[in-house]
């Protein structure tokens, strides 16, 4: 199981589109004109753009609300939030 998208066998245009929700999920602010024009150069339209704007937008906002109000997953999504942090603190060396 893959928990880094950046190690996954993406095609270009996936990895430009991963890039842009990581960057639009954890620094917002720092989203500029660049970051657009990255997803423009590899065809994405001014469409599919806008679209994946309000679906990285939606999930960081229902995943917050969620987390907000402890909202536990559902016993069927796999891996537990609790084993997926594990992973992630364990590749990165963190207690």
């Amino acid at each position: 199981m893959i928990y880094d998208y950046r190690l996954a066998p993406l095609s270009q245009e996936d990895r430009a589109l991963c890039d842009f929700a990581a960057k639009l999920t954890l620094h917002p602010g720092a989203m500029e004109k660049l970051d657009f024009d990255r997803l423009v150069e590899r065809q994405f339209t001014e469409e599919q753009i806008t679209i994946a704007i309000q679906v990285i937008g939606y999930f960081n906002y229902i995943n917050r609300v969620a987390e907000g109000l402890g909202v536990d997953p559902e016993p069927w999504m796999k891996p537990a939030p609790s084993e997926w942090r594990k992973k992630k603190s364990h590749e990165r060396n963190i207690p």
